[in-house]
């Protein structure tokens, strides 16, 4: 059972006050019936047992309110709404932070474009400055130098060309003139070197040995054609003219027996090896070869290369087939164009052929040439059963 109060017994007045100040606060109770009506507290001095009951009883209505309460809840409301101001302001800082920002490299921007400015404004002054110097030193330049206009410092351009005609017209002459003494000097050049040459001939021509030759065609000296190597011939220039019985173009080996040394009037054998027998007027007893080759100052092509360098001597007997050494020697084509080597015939033989073997030459690749050769010595008493082999065959 549910006791009940005392009669008489006064309660100790209950004075509810809300937690406005904790988040679970309300502002009133409610009460968890079906209609949904909300239940106040009563006045101060109304007892717990009435309030009761009188939450059960009193009709639905709008809750009375105190002043006291009204303020409580005013003051919520306002701390409720001061949320608001605190995210503004978040905002502005941020608003302000990024003005900031916005500002510094604005900043920056406008600096590096002031340095900009400035080189370029150095740039322009320097030109300026330049430009300034150059047309003061031009000025000066006029101001210092005399005027073409002065008839007694500078010509006119009329008197320049005058001159410049002139000296033209003593160019072609000195041209002229020059021409002329290079057809002197050609002239004079051409008769010293034809007098030069005939000199060279004449000294060639003479004799200067001093001794009897016995391989002189116009005694009796010939050439022994088997025992004797074969003539050059150029493929090139010559095939053409032997076919010509009048024109030999190869000369024979009997120029080696001819006075006449002319360039070019030799006998050519292919090689730089060859030989050639020369049949004596008689039994000779030699004692020296005389070898002559132009000098390289008058030789016509090839120099002095196709000259024999390198040769042996040898004396042939009657049978042909014995034959004697008479030394070996060496033509310097730098020394004198005749050159005479003594022999060795010890002891002193006669013989009716002579035999002249060249071993090199002085580096002709294809030739080498033989101008004239001289047999030197003592003619043999005995003709007896030699004049067969003394005369020419």
């Amino acid at each position: 059972m549910r006791r009940s109060p005392r009669p008489g017994s006064a309660t100790s007045p209950h004075k509810h006050t809300p937690n406005f100040y904790s988040d679970n606060s309300s502002v009133s109770t409610t009460s968890g019936d079906s209609s949904g009506h909300r239940s106040a507290g009563s006045g101060p001095g109304e007892p717990e047992g009435r309030r009761a009951q009188g939450s059960s009883c009193e009709p639905a209505g709008f809750p009375v309110v105190s002043e006291e309460q009204f303020n409580l809840l005013s003051t919520l409301d306002l701390r409720q709404e001061t949320q608001s101001p605190r995210v503004f302001k978040n905002f502005l800082s941020l608003l302000f932070q990024v003005l900031s920002v916005f500002l510094s490299l604005l900043g920056d921007v406008l600096v590096s474009v002031y340095r900009e400015v400035c080189s370029i404004r150095f740039l322009l002054t320097a030109v300026s400055l330049l430009s300034l110097f150059l047309t003061a030193l031009w000025w000066g330049l006029l101001y210092l130098v005399p005027p073409l206009e002065s008839e007694h410092v500078m010509l006119t351009i009329s008197k320049y060309h005058e001159r410049v005609r002139t000296q033209g017209e003593q160019l072609q002459q000195l041209q002229a003139e020059l021409d002329k003494l290079h057809k002197e000097v050609s002239s004079v050049r051409t008769a010293n070197s034809e007098r030069v040459a005939k000199l060279v001939f004449q000294r060639l021509n003479e004799d200067f040995v001093r001794k009897p030759d016995y391989a002189l065609s116009s005694v009796g000296a010939s050439i022994d054609l088997e025992k004797t190597s074969r003539d050059y011939e150029d493929a090139n220039s010559a095939y053409f003219w032997n076919h010509f019985s009048f024109w030999n173009y190869a000369r024979p080996p009997t120029v080696i027996l001819e006075p006449d040394v002319f360039p070019g009037n030799c006998w050519a054998f292919e090689g730089d090896q060859g030989q050639v027998v020369i049949r004596l007027p008689g039994r000779v007893q030699l004692t020296d070869i005389t070898l002559q080759h132009p000098p390289p100052s008058v030789a016509h092509s090839g120099g002095a290369k196709s000259a024999p360098r390198s040769f042996q001597v040898y004396g042939l007997q009657v049978d042909d087939e014995t034959e004697v050494f008479l030394g070996k020697f060496t033509f310097d084509v730098e020394k004198s164009e005749i050159q005479t080597f003594h022999l060795q015939n010890d002891p002193p033989t006669a013989f009716p052929k002579v035999k002249i073997q060249i071993l090199s030459n002085w580096g002709h690749p294809h030739f080498t040439c033989l101008y004239r050769v001289r047999a030197h010595g003592m003619r043999s008493s005995e003709e007896a059963g030699d004049s067969a082999t003394g005369g020419p065959n």
